[in-house]
């Protein structure tokens, strides 16, 4: 970690390309190749392995690829306590609004866990978190907007996740193809990793601290 009060990437406000993809979605996960490989900002203050993150978009949602090395233990997953799990959490802003310290309707908070589903414990699991602090709540999202695929290996881990366009409340690639976004992984044995500034910042509930999603290719 740097010894800087203030993370580097605090001073900036980052606008990340995300490349259309014709597929985003198959049996085995998401199709996501090297060009859809996002910038990866953390390595300014947060030296080591951090995880790579790939992310597509086309009409039908948004794929991300979320990649986890460096680890000696099995990641540790409950689908009923997924802010204490090990895994990755994605915040989306259909409008990308800047201006205001608190989520609106458009805000939305997903969460993909590599396993801790199923009587086993084995299965990935997607859901959706409250925004602490929002002023009003997005549409309802169903579970069979959100998919999830888990690979667990003996270093780390790979997730799969996509999000249906209809989950996103104000979703529309063609009218507002800037989103604001950002992602966090969450582990216990290689601590919090974030795009923009993490913690303490108060980057989980004000969306004027993230990043933008632009929305680039076919529309």
């Amino acid at each position: 970690m740097s010894d800087s009060l203030v993370s580097p990437r605090f001073l900036f406000r980052f606008a990340i390309p995300c490349r259309h993809c014709d597929v985003l979605w198959t049996p085995k996960g998401t199709t996501l190749g090297a060009e859809h490989v996002l910038p990866n900002f953390s390595e300014l203050d947060q030296p080591g392995a951090v995880p790579e993150v790939r992310a597509g978009w086309n009409a039908s949602g948004l794929a991300f690829r979320i990649e986890v090395r460096g680890k000696r233990q099995e990641p540790w997953c409950r689908a009923k306590m997924p802010q204490d799990s090990d895994g990755a959490h994605i915040w989306i802003d259909t409008r990308d609004v800047k201006t205001v310290h608190r989520a609106g309707r458009f805000c939305h908070r997903l969460f993909f866990l590599p396993a801790g589903g199923g009587r086993s414990l084995a299965d990935p699991v997607a859901g959706v978190l409250p925004i602490n602090r929002a002023r009003t709540l997005h549409a309802p999202i169903d579970a069979s907007q959100l998919k999830v695929l888990g690979q667990v290996g003996r270093d780390g881990y790979v997730l799969h996740a996509y999000i249906a366009a209809a989950a996103l409340t104000g979703f529309d690639s063609a009218e507002h193809p800037r989103l604001g976004f950002t992602w966090a992984v969450f582990d216990r044995e290689l601590g919090e990793h974030t795009l923009g500034a993490g913690s303490p910042t108060p980057y989980q509930e004000d969306p004027s601290l993230w990043a933008t999603l632009e929305l680039t290719g076919a529309r």
